[in-house]
């Protein structure tokens, strides 16, 4: 897979609505040669992914709002500025204080953004999506994450 260079504007590239938030895709796994992905997410409350780890690292920085994230056996506060690195197989997830925005860079790229993109559905405004009635469909998340090498155990 080769590298191409990529210099995208805001609003521009694939976003989905994904688990009650708007992810877009700044760097895809394709465009980086499989050497990163680089997703921006905004999250409101409550609405963090289930407890999960994946194959390859990941870095987390907060751009506005607050988050709790559980690292590990830790529980850090995140605030805009804040960064965390996570090595591969570390069980993590993270909880929104109110809307969050944060940028994700997961190396090596592997298909994340395909799971973002098999699991969300095409995001036809750069916003976060209208509250749904229903809750998401765990048990699929849980399914499809398996086939892109991330493991994920539902709420308690």
């Amino acid at each position: 897979m080769a590298e191409t260079v990529v210099a995208r504007k805001p609003a521009e590239g694939d976003a989905f609505w994904v688990l009650g938030g708007l992810y877009e895709v700044k760097v895809s796994s394709e465009e980086s040669g499989g050497a990163m992905v680089v997703v921006q997410m905004t999250v409101p409350e409550g609405m963090g992914p289930p407890l999960h780890t994946h194959r390859g690292a990941e870095t987390i920085y907060v751009l506005d709002g607050t988050c709790r994230c559980r690292i590990g056996d830790e529980t850090v506060e995140g605030e805009p500025g804040s960064v965390f690195r996570i090595p591969a197989g570390v069980w993590e997830t993270f909880e929104p204080s109110g809307t969050v925005q944060m940028l994700f860079t997961y190396t090596p790229g592997g298909e994340i953004d395909k799971f973002f993109a098999e699991i969300g559905e095409p995001a036809p405004a750069r916003e976060i999506p209208p509250p749904s009635d229903e809750p998401p469909d765990l048990e699929r998340v849980i399914t499809t994450g398996a086939r892109y090498g991330l493991e994920m155990r539902p709420p308690a």
